[in-house]
């Protein structure tokens, strides 16, 4: 069987390239995601708004060249069926019966407008089936607010983070029927000729993904999930100005040099002290920086009351 190809790094959306250029890691993070990635165990980090917590897994994908991560954002209305592959079976239902108004009401070309109607055509792999395809490197996978989950879903979860496997029924059954094992499926976000050869209804993973899950914090998960999962706390970046000032630097270096160095430095040792008795996150410093730093003849009056408006507190 195949394997599943990964895009090259050139190939990424300019957005993932650049979250996946500027993110400043620490020892702590370096440490935790390789043994993630060693382990084959998925991480669970939690922290504060605007620390980067989504964007981890971007910096993580740019670095070993893993592919455009895939995505699920998480909802209260999310299943895990969703994530592995979605049939829309009321749509291919309303298909087959249009077809058979239109069509000679004869067997020979019912049985022939049956088989123009494939089932694949509405069956289509998630993102986290897509990301446990075989593939020779791990691909990435964000799961982005596991928090806002039904309570059901962690434990869900459970036997795809040990087995690293799934069935698709629908396809098991076309297999046992039509004799036919191997049944090509698309995949999520692909293109309309994007698809993979399924055999027998089983995906199966060769490299566990580098799985991602997000949470603020707002809840407790079973012990059975944490007990299968890496964790990491998020540093925040406000607490520390000298990585505030790489970020900053990372994002937007041509602030940094005279004339302007100073006055971003000023704003940068301002927020940093607001943060200590402030809820803010990083992207606002960024968004005051960008609209405020070098613009000339503008009064340093109406420059702080842009300041507050922009870095208004969370809380």
């Amino acid at each position: 069987m195949r394997e599943r190809d990964i895009p090259l790094a050139r190939s990424l959306p300019p957005s993932m390239q650049q979250r996946g250029r500027t993110f400043q890691s620490t020892p702590e993070i370096l440490e935790i995601v390789n043994a993630a990635l060693y382990l084959r165990r998925p991480l669970l980090v939690t922290g504060k708004p605007g620390s980067g917590k989504s964007s981890l897994i971007d910096a993580v994908a740019y670095e070993l060249n893993l592919g455009e991560p895939l995505r699920w954002a998480v909802t209260s209305r999310s299943v895990l069926r969703d994530a592995l592959y979605v049939y829309d079976a009321v749509g291919r239902l309303q298909e087959q019966q249009r077809r058979d108004k239109v069509a000679p009401a004869t067997p020979a070309a019912a049985a022939a407008a049956n088989r123009d109607l494939p089932i694949t055509n509405f069956l289509r792999l998630g993102p986290l089936g897509t990301a446990l395809l075989p593939t020779d490197r791990p691909r990435a996978l964000l799961v982005d607010e596991l928090d806002k989950a039904d309570l059901d879903l962690p434990n869900d979860l459970l036997n795809i983070l040990e087995e690293g496997e799934f069935e698709i029924p629908e396809l098991a059954r076309l297999s046992a029927e039509s004799g036919s094992e191997v049944v090509e499926v698309r995949t999520h976000r692909g293109h309309p000729g994007d698809t993979y050869p399924v055999v027998g209804g089983i995906v199966r993973t060769k490299q566990f993904p580098f799985m991602v899950f997000t949470s603020n914090g707002e809840r407790e998960f079973p012990q059975a999930f944490l007990r299968r999962c890496l964790r990491l706390d998020m540093p925040d970046p406000c607490g520390s100005e000298e990585r505030l000032t790489s970020i900053v630097e990372a994002h937007m270096s041509e602030f940094f040099a005279p004339p302007t160095l100073a006055a971003v430095k000023d704003r940068i040792r301002e927020f940093v002290e607001r943060a200590q008795k402030e809820s803010l996150a990083t992207d606002q410093l960024l968004n005051a920086i960008f609209l405020i730093v070098g613009k000339h003849g503008v009064p340093e009056e109406e420059k702080n009351a842009l300041m507050r408006s922009i870095t208004r507190s969370l809380a």
